[in-house]
């Protein structure tokens, strides 16, 4: 097959691509390396830099394509409050243009990477897809709104739509910027620096942390399965771990026992958050592979960071 990536460089776009090329299907992809450090892409990738809202640049890359997956977006929540706007003009905004240009060029399937985010706070867990979303933050908001851009574009065009709502992922070569770094990544460098861990909260709050392997083969899965035009599907490991349980299995790998700072002024979202996979397991033959010890182990094993500084 013939497939698009927008978002390619990304942490979930570049781990897609190289399971694509792996499996002797074409890949381009675009990316405008907005991200501080763009992940490595294997050669055989037609690789175009460019922006998610250039309309000539995507129609020219959806020639002859059979499926777009939809990653670029903006993604860190924090920085959502501080940038609204932005978030609006390119995780909704750019999805409509993409729509518009798949329209244009007659591509007939876009698998949509949503988030979990959009169900906000929510009483009953594990949440499912028929959960009413209530998104806390621009990010969530721009998830949501773009996954009814793409149903209602989708239905009215002919082109099949799947939304995958995926949960908190991590892995190997998951981006660390400088402010709003995701826990997982955070907590093992920093780990491996024997530097203090900062939690936000009590540390009781809980997530959904499935790992990177697992997430794309839920992405493989929705780009040729029969049956899931315009489903929502939940992708996360389907089990609920607190951030003090990431701190402890940290704690395990690194064979130590680092100072914990509580920082109990910036909120730390939803109390509880985990995913009910029923319908993926239904749906895309789903079944997570990767316990969270198991998937912490290889992130660290695996990761570029930790190759080159040798750390552990």
């Amino acid at each position: 097959m013939q497939f698009l990536i927008t978002g390619i460089a990304g942490f979930l776009g570049s781990a897609l691509a190289k399971h694509l090329i792996k499996e002797g299907h074409q890949v381009r992809g675009i990316d405008n390396l907005s991200t501080i450090s763009p992940n490595p892409l294997p050669p055989e990738i037609h690789f175009t830099r460019g922006d998610i809202n250039d309309r000539p640049k995507l129609w020219t890359l959806l020639q002859g394509v059979d499926c777009v997956i939809h990653l670029a977006a903006r993604v860190f929540v924090p920085e959502s409050f501080l940038y609204p706007t932005e978030y609006n003009l390119v995780n909704v905004g750019g999805t409509v243009n993409l729509m518009e240009a798949m329209r244009d060029a007659d591509v007939k399937r876009v698998v949509f990477i949503s988030s979990g985010t959009i169900y906000g706070h929510q009483t009953e867990q594990p949440v499912s897809e028929n959960a009413i979303p209530q998104p806390y933050s621009p990010y969530a908001v721009s998830k949501l709104s773009a996954e009814h851009y793409i149903r209602a574009i989708g239905r009215a065009a002919g082109i099949e739509t799947v939304s995958l709502r995926v949960f908190n992922a991590y892995g190997p070569g998951q981006q660390v910027p400088p402010s709003h770094t995701p826990v997982v990544p955070n907590f093992h460098r920093l780990a491996s620096q024997q530097g203090t861990l900062v939690v936000n909260g009590t540390g009781l709050q809980t997530r959904d942390f499935v790992y990177v392997d697992d997430v794309v083969k839920a992405m493989k899965a929705s780009t040729y399965m029969d049956g899931i035009d315009g489903e929502v599907i939940n992708v996360g490991s389907g089990v609920e771990s607190s951030i003090l349980d990431i701190i402890k299995e940290v704690s395990k790998i690194f064979d130590q026992k680092p100072e914990i700072i509580y920082n109990h002024r910036r909120g730390s979202g939803p109390s509880r958050m985990c995913a009910n996979i029923r319908k993926a397991k239904d749906l895309l033959n789903y079944e997570p592979q990767f316990s969270l010890e198991e998937g912490l182990r290889l992130t660290l094993q695996l990761d570029p960071y930790f190759q080159t500084h040798n750390n552990h």
